[in-house]
């Protein structure tokens, strides 16, 4: 497990261009530090998939915002974020997971839901707005899939964690964060009980890529490894303690 690794960058203190970037680009810087974990060089190729966009299209953007000082490019080792970039990144991410929270705390939106709608609000609302948002609902770390919150002042916790499918047979674990991109998934897992806090044992792995038997809320289940590397665990101190 590695160490995690804090963003001690303010969103006060951000430029005001920041304020009127459109929503198109809100979203690549998003894209950008979601996929690089806001430390990495992203491949445009990896934009493109993840925003479903023409490798073309986002190779014109990249230039665009490189010009702006949002991010640097460098020919055949990919885009980085610069310092008002990231701050722009950590803002439009806390305002989509603020709102997420919002939906599904206040408004009993199911956890399935928030994510398209966050993406539709997340661009309007403003920070005064996200702020009372979450001071509503008591100031949450984590949205409804365990995805950590910026804090209003800039932090962001960026711990790596291992996926269910890392996790050897015989060992606990408890889910931190599931990703949010698959609606149906949500629900699926939802289904299993496999949700943020739920605490497991890996039972058995199947060679060849075959299925993970786990035991969960007192049930035993067997799920794909494509589907168990959607979800991040943090293993248990004692890997032979029984999930509940």
């Amino acid at each position: 497990m590695k160490t995690p690794k804090r963003a001690h960058l303010r969103l006060e203190d951000s430029p005001g261009e920041e304020d009127s970037l459109t929503g198109p680009v809100e979203d690549y810087l998003k894209a950008i530090y979601e996929i690089g974990r806001g430390n990495v060089s992203v491949a445009t190729n990896d934009i493109a998939q993840k925003l479903s966009l023409t490798a073309a299209s986002v190779s014109g953007m990249v230039r665009r915002l490189a010009g702006q000082g949002l991010l640097s490019y460098e020919r055949y080792r990919g885009v980085t974020l610069t310092d008002s970039g990231r701050r722009a990144a950590l803002r439009t991410i806390r305002r989509h997971r603020v709102i997420e929270s919002y939906l599904s705390h206040a408004l009993d939106y199911p956890w399935d839901r928030v994510h398209d709608e966050a993406e539709r609000l997340e661009h309007a609302a403003s920070d005064e707005l996200v702020d009372r948002m979450a001071e509503a609902i008591g100031e949450p770390i984590v949205d409804p899939h365990g995805a950590p919150i910026p804090s209003r002042e800039g932090l962001m916790d960026e711990t790596i964690h291992l996926s269910l499918a890392d996790l050897g047979a015989g060992y606990g674990a408890r889910v931190v964060e599931v990703s949010d991109d698959d609606p149906e998934m949500l629900r699926y897992l939802g289904e299993l009980a496999i949700v943020p806090g739920a605490e497991l044992i890996v039972l058995a792995k199947a060679p060849y890529e075959g299925p993970i038997t786990l035991r969960i809320a007192g049930t035993k289940l067997s799920i794909g490894p494509a589907l168990a590397a959607q979800v991040m665990v943090e293993p248990l101190s004692d890997p032979d303690a029984p999930a509940h």
